[in-house]
């Protein structure tokens, strides 16, 4: 698996797509900024589900010496342990928001005249 072809690394890129899509759009679970998490997350899933069919098994449907099924679900833990890993070490979407401060507005009951 070390020495793969061009269409087993496009078979572990789009099952690490579809695991970055939904972690990211649909399950928004998310850490880091916007994009940036985002292709991180797309990475250690092509990661994840590289590893997917040596740790979990070569079970259910190949593309291409790819098997599919332990495949997505590794991509899907990869890019839930990084996202778990980002938090816990704080580098969360926090950091990358916008802090604006609290101006008190000086209102009609605020600004009476001394007598």
């Amino acid at each position: 698996m070390i020495g793969m072809h061009f269409g087993s690394f496009l078979t572990l890129l789009i099952l690490g797509l579809i695991a970055a899509v939904i972690m990211q759009f649909a399950i928004r679970y998310r850490a880091l900024g916007r994009l940036d998490g985002f292709f991180a997350k797309w990475t250690v899933g092509w990661i994840g589900a590289w590893l997917g069919s040596p740790v979990l098994g070569h079970w259910a449907y190949h593309i291409d010496n790819v098997y599919v099924v332990p495949g997505i679900i590794g991509a899907f833990m990869g890019a839930f342990m990084f996202v778990a890993v980002a938090r816990s070490t704080g580098a969360s979407a926090l950091k990358y928001t916008t802090v604006r401060p609290v101006v008190a507005s000086a209102g009609p009951e605020t600004l009476r005249k001394a007598s």
